[in-house]
């Protein structure tokens, strides 16, 4: 949470934090400042200070409704810099950063770096300020340890109020696609039709769900999975555009849209087959389902997020399943970890893989999800099941979005 930033920065030894590009789709800055429309900015924050934002001159109003204290780029008048800087560009916003910095009250010590931005130009700007400013030693960090996967991995109740609202979103729409699919005509070698008797494809399926999510208030920036038949047996495969919808093949479906300007995530996936499922096809879905709920019914507070991740593969394992358990890097079977954090990150701490350290728990305030799958490509199914669950503070472990587990959906214009 925000409180605990200060404390995080101590045992990382930071004496400040340096946190630039746009506002929108960028964490850090998001989770910082709270607004959508600020571009290329700038934000520092000295430990056990206030956080100030830089931003351009004619989004001060839009950087104001973050509630820090603002100050106009304008303030540092680039023309004058960069005659100062004798026209070279990147020493000139270097000049400019370190006059901020120094605004700050930082002319020394460790600053840690985060934020979305271009890497050469941010490259150009910070190796020339180490040269201006030697003794401010600017600090990487790597994305799955950084001092902001710390901090936000505990939510507060109103970021999770925000979650679960995306989380409604979602499902509305899920729930769109399958009355959709399942109103459709179907054709003699059971395919689906759309209303002017062509073919449904996936990419045609995926267009319906940008623009469901977009009217109810969400975007897709990182895509979505709706895979069928061979593609489904990939985890990540997002699914062959040209495809046809037919009757019989697993549909994984994992849709993870985020609030609009890159906020809150939401994680769900559901497996579908349509009109009817092959019997290989269902064994395979009753046993996800039956690992899915086990995980569900034993989830305790404080404990380490891999100890499920274990328990899953164990059951797997018996029933004859390869796992990264006992084989390494399986293309079959099991074949990623149980599961990961939600938030401003479609994935963030804690996670849950094997090697993961033991600070990955589930306490209070971790929102997670749980997605056990199975994979076979060259059977040409696939099946993924997830939810998203917040950890309570009275340590209960709650789906913050339901929806049905159904796995054949009844095709209302089709007989067998």
């Amino acid at each position: 949470m925000k409180s605990e930033l200060d404390a995080f920065m101590q045992v990382k030894k930071l004496d400040a934090i340096l946190v630039i590009g746009n506002a929108n789709h960028n964490p850090p800055m998001v989770y910082l400042t709270g607004v959508g429309h600020v571009s290329a900015a700038i934000l520092i924050k000295k430990r056990a200070e206030e956080a100030v934002l830089f931003c351009n001159d004619m989004e001060r109003e839009e950087a104001a409704r973050s509630g820090l204290k603002v100050i106009p780029m304008g303030t540092y008048p680039w023309q004058e810099l960069l005659k100062e800087a004798g026209g070279d560009p990147a020493l000139m916003s270097a000049m400019r950063l370190q006059r901020m910095l120094a605004d700050c009250g930082i002319t020394q010590g460790q600053v840690g770096i985060y934020g979305h931005a271009d890497v050469s130009s941010t490259l150009a700007t910070l190796t020339n300020l180490q040269r201006l400013a030697p003794e401010i030693i600017i600090v990487g960090e790597p994305r799955d340890g950084s001092l902001f996967m710390y901090t936000t991995e505990t939510k507060a109740e109103a970021e999770v109020a925000r979650i679960r609202k995306v989380g409604k979103i979602t499902t509305t729409v899920v729930g769109r696609v399958a009355r959709y699919l399942t109103s459709c005509e179907v054709r003699k070698d059971e395919v689906l039709l759309k209303e002017d008797g062509s073919p449904l494809t996936i990419a045609e399926v995926k267009s319906r769900i940008d623009l469901w999510l977009a009217e109810l208030g969400a975007e897709n920036p990182e895509g979505t999975i709706f895979a069928i038949g061979r593609d489904a047996g990939i985890p990540h495969s997002t699914g062959t555009s040209t495809d046809l919808l037919r009757l019989g093949r697993t549909i994984v479906f994992d849709i993870y849209p985020c609030e609009v300007g890159g906020g809150y995530f939401y994680d769900f996936t559901r497996t579908w087959s349509l009109g009817y499922a092959t019997p290989e096809a269902q064994r395979l879905y009753d046993e996800v389902k039956t690992v899915f709920d086990k995980v569900q019914e034993n989830l305790d507070l404080n404990a380490p997020f891999k100890d499920y991740n274990k328990l899953v593969c164990e059951e797997f394992e018996k029933n004859g399943h390869k796992t990264p358990l006992n084989t390494k890097a399986p293309m079959e079977g099991f074949v990623h970890s149980l599961g990961h954090g939600v938030g401003l990150n479609v994935h963030e701490r804690p996670w849950s893989g094997l090697t993961a350290t033991e600070d990955n728990i589930l306490k209070p305030g971790v929102v997670i999800t749980s997605e056990p799958g199975l994979y076979y490509p060259e059977k040409g199914m696939g099946v993924r099941i997830e939810d998203t669950l917040w950890v309570r503070p009275d340590g209960k472990v709650e789906v913050l979005a339901e929806y049905p587990y159904d796995f054949v959906l009844e095709m209302k214009k089709w007989k067998k």
